[in-house]
C-alpha cells in the first residue's frame, strides 16, 4: 500500500468563519432544499392542474419538461462553473431557476405551465453543483463531511415531504404555490450568497488567438451531441410504454439515436483533451468512475423507493395522498439519522469509503425487506423496513461527493462535482422509468392469469387513488393484491441498484480527510 499526503487537495484556503460561514451555510441548506422540494411537491398538485387547464394529456410533460432541461444541461453548466466565476454562475441559475417557478406560478394554460418548467429546469441544473462548489470553498475539507451530511438531510426531507406540502397547498391555498414558494427562499439565497461568498478567482486561460480557441473552453461539439443524445434517451424513456409501446418504432429509434450521440460524444471527449466537458483525466481516476457509479446506483434506488412507496400506502391502504406522505416519514427520519450519524463519524475518522460499503449493505438489507409489503402488513413491519431503507440511503447519500473532492485538485471541483450531480439524476430518471415498466407488465401477466374479464389498461388509467371509486365490489381484494404484488418489483428493481453500488464503493480510494494519509492500491 502506497501513503501520500493531502495537503495539495486544501491548498491552505482561506475559508468563512463565523457569522459567514453560518449564512452561506443556510443558503446552500435553502438552496438544497428547493431542488429537492422544486422535484417531489408537484405530485400530489397534478389532478387540480388538469382539472383547472383541463390537460390531462399534457400531465407527462409537466415533470417531462423540469426533467429534459436539467439534466441534458447540467454537463455544460458544469463547464461553465470551471471557465467563469462560480458566484456569477450559481446566480444566473438561481434568477433562472426562479424566472421559471414565477412563470408556473401565473401560468394561464398548460402550455405556459410547461414552459415554466422548462425554463425553472434549465436554472436547477446549475444550482446543486453551485451549492456543492461554494460549500467547497468556504468549509475545509475536514469539516465538509458534517455539513454534506446537514444538506443530504435537507434533501431527504424535502424529497419525502414535497408530496404532502403540495397536497396542503392545494388543497387549502392553490396548486400556484407550489411553485410561488421558490422565490421567497430564492431571494434569501441570492441576497446571500451575492453579499457573502467570494468567488475564488478564475483559472488562468492563454489569450484567444482565433474564433475557435474563444469557443473551444465550451466544448461546443460536445455539447451538440450530448444535449440532443440525452433529450432522446429521456423521451423514449417518457413515451415508451405509455404513448407508445416499447416495440413502436418512434421509441426504438429516439434510443439508438441516443446510443449513436452518446458514443460520437465520448469520442469528441477523448480528443478533445483538457478542453472536454468532461475531461478524460478526470474520468480515468479511479475514485471519479467508482464514485459515480455509486451514485447512480443510490440515486435510482432512492428515487424508485420515494415514488413507490407512497403509490402503494394509497392503492393497496387506500389512504389520501397526504396520509401516504405521512406513512413516509420513518424513512425520511431514518435518513435524517443516517447521514448526520454518517457525518459526524466520517468527520470524527476522517475515512468515507466504509461508510459507503455500509451503506450498500443496510440499503439491500432494507430494500430486501420492503419486497416482502402485503396488503396485510403489520404498521411496525413497514414503520421498521422504511427506517432501515431511510438510514442506509442515509449512510451513503453524501459520500461520493466527500470522496471525490478529497480526489482532485480544487479547480477540478465543479467538473467532477456536476458529474456526480448528473449520475444521480440520469440514474433516479431512468431507473424509475424502468420500475414503471416492471410494474406495468407485472400487473398485466396477473390480470391475464387472475382475472381475465377485467381490462388491466382501465386499472392503470384510473390511478392508485381511485382503485376503490371503480373497480367492481366482488373483485377488489384481488385487484389490490394485484396491484400490491406489481408494485412489489419496483421494490425489487430498487434493490438490484442498491446491491450494484457496491461496485462503486469497493472501487473508491481510501483517503483520510483529516490530512494525515491516504492508501492507494
Amino acid at each position: 500500500m502506497e501513503k501520500t499526503t493531502t495537503d495539495s487537495v486544501d491548498n491552505n484556503k482561506e475559508y468563512r468563519k463565523g457569522q459567514k460561514l453560518i449564512l452561506i451555510s443556510v443558503a446552500i441548506c435553502c438552496t438544497i432544499f428547493l431542488i429537492s422540494l422544486d422535484f417531489s411537491i408537484i405530485a400530489t398538485a397534478i389532478p387540480a392542474i388538469t382539472s383547472e387547464f383541463s390537460s390531462l394529456n399534457d400531465v407527462g410533460w409537466y415533470g417531462s419538461a423540469y426533467l429534459l432541461t436539467t439534466v441534458s444541461s447540467q454537463l455544460l453548466v458544469g463547464k461553465f462553473y470551471t471557465i467563469f466565476s462560480i458566484k456569477w454562475v450559481f446566480l444566473i441559475s438561481l434568477l433562472i431557476f426562479c424566472i421559471g417557478s414565477a412563470i408556473c406560478g401565473a401560468a394561464p394554460n398548460s402550455v405556459a405551465l410547461i414552459l415554466g418548467r422548462a425554463i425553472a429546469g434549465c436554472g436547477n441544473a446549475g444550482l446543486l453543483s453551485g451549492a456543492l462548489l461554494i460549500m467547497a470553498h468556504s468549509v475545509p475539507l475536514a469539516l465538509r463531511p458534517l455539513f454534506t451530511a446537514i444538506t443530504g438531510g435537507l434533501y431527504g426531507v424535502a424529497a419525502i415531504a414535497g408530496p404532502p406540502l403540495g397536497g396542503v397547498f392545494t388543497d387549502r391555498i392553490s396548486w400556484r404555490w407550489c411553485f410561488y414558494i421558490n422565490l421567497p427562499i430564492g431571494a434569501i439565497v441570492f441576497l446571500v450568497v451575492a453579499s457573502v461568498f467570494r468567488s475564488p478567482p478564475t483559472p488562468h486561460r492563454p489569450k484567444p488567438t482565433s474564433s475557435w480557441d474563444r469557443i473551444k473552453p465550451f466544448d461546443p461539439v460536445g455539447t451538440i451531441l450530448f444535449m440532443p443524445a440525452i433529450v432522446c434517451l429521456l423521451l423514449a424513456l417518457q413515451w415508451g410504454g405509455s404513448t407508445y409501446p416499447w416495440e413502436d418504432a418512434r421509441v426504438i429509434s429516439l434510443f439508438v439515436l441516443s446510443g449513436v450521440l452518446i458514443i460520437i460524444f465520448l469520442r469528441v471527449q477523448c480528443l478533445m483533451g483538457n478542453d472536454a466537458t468532461v475531461p478524460p483525466r478526470i474520468i480515468k481516476l479511479r475514485t471519479i468512475w467508482s464514485c459515480a457509479l455509486y451514485q447512480f446506483s443510490l440515486g435510482a434506488c432512492f428515487f424508485i423507493f420515494i415514488y413507490y412507496i407512497p403509490i402503494w400506502f394509497q392503492a393497496v391502504q387506500g389512504v389520501s395522498a397526504i396520509e401516504s406522505g405521512k406513512r413516509t416519514l420513518p424513512m425520511l427520519i431514518g435518513n435524517m439519522v443516517g447521514t448526520t450519524m454518517a457525518g459526524v463519524a466520517v468527520t470524527i475518522l476522517g475515512y468515507y469509503a466504509p461508510f459507503m460499503i455500509i451503506a450498500t449493505i443496510l440499503t439491500s438489507i432494507g430494500g430486501g425487506l420492503l419486497t416482502h409489503f402485503h396488503p396485510t402488513i403489520s404498521s411496525a413491519s413497514w414503520i421498521g423496513y422504511q427506517a432501515l431503507v431511510g438510514f442506509g440511503i442515509g449512510v451513503g447519500w453524501q459520500q461520493p461527493i466527500v470522496a471525490v473532492q478529497a480526489a482532485v485538485s480544487i479547480d477540478d471541483v465543479p467538473i467532477t462535482t456536476a458529474v456526480l450531480s448528473f449520475t444521480q439524476t440520469i440514474g433516479g430518471s431512468l431507473f424509475v422509468s424502468i420500475a414503471q415498466t416492471a410494474f406495468s407488465n407485472a400487473l398485466v401477466r396477473d390480470f391475464h392469469t387472475r382475472l381475465p374479464d377485467l381490462d388491466p389498461a382501465s386499472i392503470l388509467d384510473y390511478g392508485a387513488t381511485y382503485l376503490a371509486r371503480h373497480v367492481p365490489g366482488q373483485y377488489l381484494s384481488s385487484v389490490i393484491e394485484m396491484y400490491s404484488d406489481a408494485l412489489v418489483h419496483c421494490f425489487i428493481v430498487a434493490t438490484a441498484m442498491a446491491a450494484l453500488s457496491i461496485t462503486g464503493g469497493c472501487f473508491v480510494e481510501w483517503k483520510d480527510i483529516n490530512g494525515k494519509k491516504e492508501t492507494t492500491a
